[in-house]
C-alpha cells in the first residue's frame, strides 16, 4: 500500500506535504469565516473570493505547465512555495493588527490563487519525476492520502483555534507550515529524479491544446472534470452557508463538517492506495456519477448530524473518480508533454470556479444554503452520464496500459 514511500525523495514530500497541506486547509477554513464575519454571513461574498483565488487558474494554469515541460520543477516548486508563505504572513498579520477588511482579503486571496495557479500544474507532474511511471499509481493513491489527512486534521484545529484565538493566529500558523515543505525541496537528491524529457522542438501551449485534442479519451475526462469540479465540488461555499445560515452554527461546526468530509476522502485514498492496477475509465464515470447522486442526498438531510455523517460516503466517491482521473492523464502523455497536459487539467478542473461559486452563492442566498448542493450535485451526475455515453458512441475502446503509457484497444467499451 505503501511502496512509493520506499522512494526517498517521496518520503521527503510526502513528509513535508502533510504539515504544509494541514496549514492549507486550516487557513481555507480561516479565510471563508473570516469572509463571514465581514460580510455578515453574505454567500456572494464567500463565492466572491472563491473566484478571486480560483479564477487565475483560467489565465495562469497553461503557460505554468509550459514552465514546468521547460525548466527544472523542483526549483519551480521552491519559488512557489516561498511566495504562497509570503501571502499567508501578511494575511495572518494584517488580520492580527485588526486591520482586515474584505477588499483586502479579496486582493491577498487573488495574490494567492496567482501563485496557486502557477504551482498546481508544476506539482501535478513533478511526482512522476519522484517515483518513476511504475510507482506513479501508487504515489497519485498517496498524494490524496496526505492530502486528505491533512484536510481531516487543519479544519479540526483552524475550527478550534478560531473559537480560542480568533482566524489571524490561523493565517501564521499556515506561513510557518511552509517551511517542511521548503525542507523536504532542499533536501531532496536531484541525481535520484527521474528526470522528464523536456521539449526541444515545440514548447508552445497550442501545441499541448492540439496533443490533448487528438486523444478522444482525455477530452472526455476532461470535460467532466470541468463540470463536476465548477458545479460540485462546492463544499467550502455551501458548508460554510450551511452551517451559518441554516443550521445557526461556528466555525467549529464548519470545521467538523470539512473535516467528516475528508473522513470518507481519506478512506477513499486508502482503498485506492491499495491497488495495484491502473485506474479504468469505468471507475471515474462511476466515481462522477455516484458522487453527485450522493451530494444531493446531502443536500436533501434535515439535520446537521445526517448532513456530517452523509459527507462520508460524498468523500470516497470524490476520490474515486479523481484518482481515477489523474492516473488515467499522467499515463496518458508523453513526458515532454506532461506539464501541459497537467495544467490543461487543472485549468479544468480549477477554471471554473469563477463562473460556479458566484452564481451558487447567489442561488443559496435568493433561494436556500441547500440549493448549491443539490443543482450541483444534479449537475455532476447528469454531466458524468452524458460524457460517458457520448464515448460510448463515438468508440468502443478502452484504455490499456504498455510501459507505463496509455494506448487504446478495441475490445471494451469505456474502460
Amino acid at each position: 500500500m505503501f511502496s512509493s514511500l520506499g522512494v526517498r525523495n517521496y518520503r521527503l514530500w510526502a513528509s513535508g506535504q502533510v504539515v504544509s497541506l494541514t496549514g492549507t486547509w486550516m487557513q481555507r477554513i480561516a479565510q471563508d469565516w473570516l469572509v463571514l464575519e465581514l460580510s455578515g454571513g453574505s454567500g456572494v461574498a464567500v463565492g466572491i473570493v472563491m473566484a478571486l483565488q480560483f479564477g487565475p487558474t483560467a489565465v495562469l494554469s497553461l503557460p505554468a505547465g509550459a514552465l514546468a515541460d521547460r525548466f527544472d520543477k523542483r526549483k519551480l516548486l521552491i519559488g512557489t512555495q516561498l511566495a504562497i508563505a509570503v501571502c499567508a504572513l501578511i494575511l495572518g498579520v494584517i488580520d492580527v493588527s485588526g486591520a482586515a477588511n474584505l477588499p483586502i482579503v479579496y486582493v491577498l486571496a487573488f495574490a494567492l490563487g496567482c501563485i496557486s495557479a502557477m504551482d498546481a500544474p508544476i506539482r501535478q507532474s513533478f511526482t512522476i519525476e519522484m517515483v518513476g511511471p511504475d510507482q506513479l499509481p501508487n504515489a497519485v493513491a498517496l498524494n490524496s492520502l496526505t492530502f486528505n489527512t491533512a484536510r481531516i486534521i487543519g479544519p479540526a484545529l483552524a475550527g478550534l483555534l478560531i473559537t480560542l484565538f480568533g482566524t489571524g493566529p490561523v493565517f501564521l500558523i499556515n506561513a510557518a507550515s511552509s517551511v517542511a515543505v521548503l525542507a523536504a525541496l532542499f533536501a531532496m537528491r536531484s541525481r535520484e529524479l527521474v528526470r522528464s524529457a523536456r521539449s526541444v522542438t515545440d514548447r508552445s501551449i497550442r501545441s499541448g491544446l492540439h496533443y490533448v485534442r487528438r486523444n478522444r479519451h482525455i477530452m472526455v475526462i476532461l470535460a467532466t472534470i470541468f463540470m463536476v469540479s465548477t458545479f460540485g465540488l462546492n463544499f467550502p461555499l455551501s458548508l460554510s452557508l450551511l452551517t451559518a445560515n441554516t443550521f445557526e452554527g461556528t466555525a467549529g461546526g464548519y470545521g467538523l463538517l470539512a473535516t467528516m468530509l475528508a473522513v470518507g476522502t481519506l478512506a477513499g485514498a486508502l482503498v485506492a492506495a491499495r491497488r495495484t492496477k491502473p485506474a479504468r475509465l469505468r471507475q471515474f464515470f462511476a466515481g462522477a456519477i455516484a458522487f453527485g447522486i450522493l451530494e444531493v442526498v446531502v443536500g436533501l438531510m434535515p439535520t446537521f448530524a445526517l448532513v456530517a455523517v452523509m459527507l462520508i460516503p460524498v468523500g470516497v466517491a470524490n476520490i474515486m473518480f479523481s484518482t481515477a482521473a489523474m492516473n488515467i492523464m499522467q499515463l496518458s502523455v508523453d513526458s515532454d508533454m506532461r506539464g501541459r497536459v497537467m495544467g490543461i487539467y487543472m485549468l479544468c478542473f480549477l477554471g471554473g470556479t469563477p463562473i460556479g461559486s458566484p452564481l451558487l452563492g447567489w442561488l443559496a442566498e435568493v433561494t436556500d444554503p441547500r440549493m448549491p448542493l443539490i443543482v450541483g450535485g444534479i449537475i455532476s451526475a447528469v454531466s458524468a452520464t452524458l460524457c460517458a455515453i457520448a464515448l460510448l458512441k463515438v468508440t468502443h475502446q478502452r484504455p490499456t496500459f504498455d510501459h507505463g503509457k496509455l494506448s487504446l484497444s478495441t475490445t471494451e467499451s469505456v474502460g
